[in-house]
């Protein structure tokens, strides 16, 4: 009898385990498109590529990918990857959100992570794509921003204001109050994303004004404006990726000593997670939503090293602090996460929250 009690106990404590352990993973293998561009030009294709790569290493998946090399080759890249009956398909970057929300409707048994790709206002069951809490990455950078400056003015130029961009200028100015509510911040949206040249003129005008660190958000728009003023000897703050490894060509551009950080949307740890869900069954994939938010709770939003400039230990430790605060919500940017408008200055909407 005793026996059989403990038999009975044994099988209580192991049949819940082997329910788990026998669960069939969703996919057995992932197939990435980039957007233009190669998996090691530092941009979000390396950071989604990097992201598979681990997922493969850890759960043992058949991965390839599709290198683009023109915006026309987009549709017929997925096709070879679904030809080649690949389980996932990850495409990156918002030009190929078209293509890849065709392919999800028409491939239902396939699974779709677009990068930076916005489909919530349609979901699809096997469609998700990845979005960012660009007001805390924002917000990092500004507190960084405002425990650099010397002068007591800083500036930020960014491309034309559609909610991510605004998201970062609101976030950077917001975190830049919060350590130091007397700072003198200066900004302007740019209409266009590729006006390079009007971002450099417009961070000299605010070098002109007294600011010694510029942040750029908004593609070589803002990328212009910090190589500009790196040159011209101010502290920079680039965005998205780690412009050290883009802009600043891995330390070899002129000014790369200046640049002290970059707002991170961390693309990497996205595309591990959602991989992730799918090989432990699905519970918790968001294709109700059709998007994954990346923020400071689950590591996709931080901020990048200084590399070659100085940037002391203590500051460092003051920045992850705050993030810190972030994560447990002692902090909190005030900043709408959907439209990026400032909390104080609207009305709170059941999508505007800004707890992650």
């Amino acid at each position: 009898m005793k026996k059989a009690v403990l038999l009975l106990a044994v099988l209580l404590l192991v049949l819940p385990f082997a329910a788990i352990s026998a669960q069939e993973p969703l996919i057995e293998s992932v197939c990435l498109v980039t957007d233009v561009g190669r998996v090691n030009d530092g941009t979000f294709n390396q950071f989604a590529y990097e992201g598979m790569e681990r997922a493969a290493e850890d759960f043992g998946l058949d991965v390839t990918f599709i290198e683009t090399t023109a915006q026309t080759d987009y549709q017929a890249n997925i096709e070879t990857c679904l030809n080649d009956e690949y389980d996932v398909v990850v495409t990156v970057g918002f030009l190929i959100a078209d293509a890849t929300r065709a392919a999800a409707e028409a491939n239902p048994e396939t699974y779709f992570i677009g990068v930076d790709q916005y489909f919530a206002d349609a979901p699809v069951e096997n469609l998700v794509g990845i979005q960012f809490r660009e007001d805390q990455a924002g917000f990092l950078v500004g507190a960084l921003a405002a425990l650099m400056t010397e002068s007591g003015t800083i500036g930020g130029v960014y491309g034309i204001d559609i909610p991510p961009v605004v998201k970062f200028r609101n976030g950077y100015e917001q975190g830049a109050r919060y350590v130091n509510p007397d700072l003198n911040i200066l900004g302007v949206y740019i209409d266009s994303f590729t006006a390079p040249d009007r971002g450099a003129t417009a961070a000299e005008q605010f070098i002109g004004e007294g600011a010694d660190v510029i942040f750029g958000a908004g593609g070589p728009t803002g990328s212009g404006a910090i190589t500009f003023a790196a040159q011209e000897g101010a502290m920079v703050i680039g965005v998205d990726q780690d412009e050290y490894a883009t802009t600043f060509g891995g330390g070899e551009t002129p000014g790369a000593e200046n640049l002290i950080s970059s707002a991170l949307k961390r693309v990497d740890n996205g595309v591990y997670q959602l991989i992730e869900i799918l090989v432990g069954g699905g519970e918790g994939w968001p294709g109700d939503s059709s998007i994954y938010i990346l923020d400071v709770v689950n590591e996709g939003i931080s901020f990048a090293p200084a590399h070659d400039s100085e940037v002391s230990e203590e500051v460092t430790a003051q920045v992850e602090e705050i993030l810190a605060g972030l994560v447990d919500g002692s902090i909190e940017t005030g900043v709408d996460p959907v439209s990026g408008a400032l909390l104080s200055e609207m009305e709170m909407t059941p999508e505007a929250t800004p707890a992650s």
